[in-house]
């Protein structure tokens, strides 16, 4: 996470300023640019998002968004994985997605790239809970382990592989343990080159038979 800027800024001023790649957020007056996503990362990213989504949006329950800018109480956050509850989308006249998102995420989930701070990403998460965020995750590749933090109660560490990571209340259908989401980052299986990525029903892959089901 990169600081761009030390003078302090309206969320107005920092809305006008073109987007930067990776994307820039807006925290306490201060312009602060994400780290690019390195291979663990975008991987994690992209099936933990297509996971929620094959889990939540056929009951319609939620939608799990990937770089989404959520606006609200002077911030301007871009979790690496925005999930909103389904009544909670906003939408324009005609049934579509809202550009802009003006309140925090139900579940913020960020993933934690090497040589990132992770006191800042705590400190985003906290934000979000403070603003009506239900749970939020850091998801340690590295370590091979997921901080949970659930609204109004204590953090907890999940890194049994077996133990299945804590959800919010809206998203109670979804099972998803700790082996399961990081052997997500196993491309190959063994040394024949063979691919782990149809086992799981859906598209995930399952790193073993004692996967989340």
């Amino acid at each position: 996470m990169v600081r761009l800027s030390a003078k302090p800024l309206t969320l107005e001023e920092f809305l006008q300023q073109p987007e930067a790649q990776p994307a820039s957020e807006f925290i306490e007056g201060e312009i602060i640019q994400k780290p690019m996503p390195q291979g663990k990362h975008s991987l994690l990213q992209g099936e933990l998002t297509s996971f929620i989504n094959a889990n939540l949006k056929p009951k319609r329950l939620g939608w799990a968004f990937p770089e989404l800018r959520c606006t609200f109480a002077g911030y301007a956050i871009v979790p690496d994985i925005s999930v909103i509850a389904w009544d909670r989308i906003p939408v324009d006249e005609d049934g579509t997605i809202q550009n802009l998102i003006p309140f925090c995420p139900d579940w913020m989930i960020e993933i934690l790239s090497p040589d990132q701070n992770q006191v800042k990403l705590v400190k985003k998460i906290l934000i979000g809970l403070a603003h009506g965020c239900q749970m939020g995750w850091i998801v340690a590749p590295e370590e091979r382990l997921v901080f949970a933090y659930p609204a109004g109660q204590q953090p907890t560490v999940h890194e049994d592989p077996q133990e299945l990571i804590p959800v919010p209340a809206f998203a109670q259908g979804i099972q998803l343990t700790v082996e399961t989401l990081f052997g997500w980052m196993r491309v190959r299986a063994d040394e024949s080159g063979k691919h782990s990525g149809d086992a799981q029903a859906g598209h995930s892959p399952n790193p073993s038979p004692s996967g989340a089901q």
